[in-house]
């Protein structure tokens, strides 16, 4: 298996969510972990940090004011 830079996590969900989930991925013609991977991503990108969005790249360290 070939090292894609990204971080296997293990993660329990209650049926009813798997359901839900299962469904919009469909729905959006993802795989499951594509669609957790999808909402995480988005909902990273809309947090707020000191009145801003963070970056579209969240790859990219915000940058601080923390002089």
């Amino acid at each position: 298996m070939a090292d894609n830079g990204k971080k296997q996590i293990p993660l329990r969900v209650s049926a009813k969510l798997y359901d839900a989930i299962a469904a919009w991925a469909e729905d959006d013609f993802r795989s499951i972990n594509g669609q957790i991977e999808y909402l995480l991503t988005e909902c990273v990108r809309q947090r707020k940090k000191n009145g801003k969005y963070v970056s579209d790249q969240i790859d990219v360290p915000p940058e601080l004011d923390i002089e």
